[in-house]
């Protein structure tokens, strides 16, 4: 079937392709830099293991052990994806040129100019995360710890990183969404629970304190429901995170990372939740396998789930990146696939009929709208989808992978 016989169909049903293919086309959805290298960053020695509940699995070769190596991989997944993409970044990717190496509390905005000369260069804007883990100063806590020389280190630079964010937003001309998260907690039942929270919960007052522009930086907290080495509490849990969020919505907003909830909890589900109080909320983006919460996005079942809700609810209200990181197979191809993947979701998104399906509810038609929510499944989506591509200059399904295997061939082998 071609793209005018699949056109046809979904207008039978008020749908129009153009539109949904137009409008995904200014959907901004962040790439995360740490898929490239493991997690690992610049700032500190890369053959030290990672630390703070963060841990990759596998070894596969090319791994991008320089800032350039990366950049060079980040450009080879975007010549490979559709969209609108955008930068994320956490503060171990601080750019050090020679002798000007500082700690995590003294980074500085020129840290990051080779990023933001990068993000220009592509028209790219650029999200920004402090990176609270794999580092001596974790004891194991940061923001929670009972150490105030500690909590001081850390405090510091979460303030950096609010002054490093002011930065990619005025360079870039895009709001920076900074995600505050922490692997703080315990791997056994502890004796205080209430004393870390209230802690974390002053910590972070102390770093938003850090004059800003909530229209350019918008800080978020995100929460978790346990880590590697943190089994039994998670200081920044879910109902702490929220909570935060709610008594200081003039200077943060929520950030959901679907993989950080119990394995029955949906995130789905919550983003109307939580858009029923917050104007704007911001969203991670993986996929949960029991415990962890980091594998390579599909387009599966709670991915599109979350792609509906998020055009449901206005498509503008949710900030968007991606999460995750697999060192098991080629990283430009996992890169690659979960990208394309969300893409591909919110694009089944747009191509629902969203208000006959509210109006089916609406009138207590459940049986009906049970039969058509169904029926949509089987419509020509991927003629659709090879349409969209075609229109971003991407290439399709069958083709992008081939791309991949020269680019290992002729990049990532001579990594090793």
């Amino acid at each position: 079937m071609s793209y005018s016989d699949a056109k046809k169909k979904y207008s039978a049903l008020g749908i129009d392709t153009d539109a949904a293919i137009s409008t995904l086309k200014g959907v901004p959805v962040s790439l995360h830099c740490w898929q490239g290298d493991d997690v690992r960053g610049f700032d500190t020695d890369p053959s030290k293991p990672l630390t703070g509940g963060i841990q990759t699995t596998g070894n596969y070769p090319g791994r991008a052990r320089t800032p350039d190596e990366l950049m060079a991989d980040l450009d080879e997944v975007m010549s490979l994806i559709p969209g609108t993409p955008k930068m994320n970044l956490h503060a171990s990717y601080a750019i050090f040129d020679g002798t000007d190496w500082v700690d995590r509390d003294k980074l500085e905005p020129k840290h990051f100019s080779k990023w933001v000369k990068f993000c220009k260069d592509r028209g790219l804007g650029c999200d920004f995360n402090p990176t609270f883990f794999s580092h001596p100063k974790c004891d194991p806590l940061t923001l929670a710890s009972p150490n105030a020389d500690t909590r001081k280190f850390w405090i510091e630079h979460g303030k950096a990183c609010i002054r490093i964010s002011t930065y990619l937003a005025e360079e870039l001309g895009q709001p920076c969404v900074m995600n505050i998260w922490t692997g703080d907690g315990f791997k056994d039942v502890p004796g205080d629970r209430l004393g870390p929270r209230v802690r974390y919960r002053e910590a972070i007052d102390e770093i938003l304190s850090e004059p800003y522009d909530f229209k350019k930086v918008k800080p978020c907290i995100e929460s978790k429901v346990f880590g590697i080495g943190v089994e039994a509490y998670t200081v920044g849990s879910a109902e702490f995170a929220l909570s935060y969020a709610a008594y200081n919505r003039d200077k943060c907003i929520p950030l959901m990372d679907n993989g950080h909830y119990h394995p029955t909890e949906v995130v789905s589900d919550k983003i109307p939740a939580l858009l029923a109080f917050f104007d704007e909320i911001a969203l991670h983006v993986t996929r949960p396998i029991r415990w962890d919460s980091d594998h390579v996005v599909l387009f599966d079942d709670e991915t599109r789930e979350i792609a509906r809700e998020i055009v449901r609810c206005g498509i503008g209200r949710v900030n968007i990146a991606l999460d995750y990181f697999d060192a098991s197979i080629n990283r430009i191809a996992a890169w690659t696939m979960g990208y394309r993947n969300f893409q591909k979701a919110l694009l089944f998104a747009l191509l629902q009929p969203v208000a006959e399906l509210k109006a089916m509810q609406d009138k207590g038609e459940f049986s009906k709208l049970f039969v058509c929510q169904d029926e949509l499944k089987t419509l020509p989506f991927g003629d659709v989808w090879d349409e969209y591509c075609g229109v971003c200059g991407k290439p399709l399904d069958r083709e992008w992978f081939a791309s991949v295997e020269k680019y290992e061939a002729d990049v990532l082998s001579g990594r090793n």
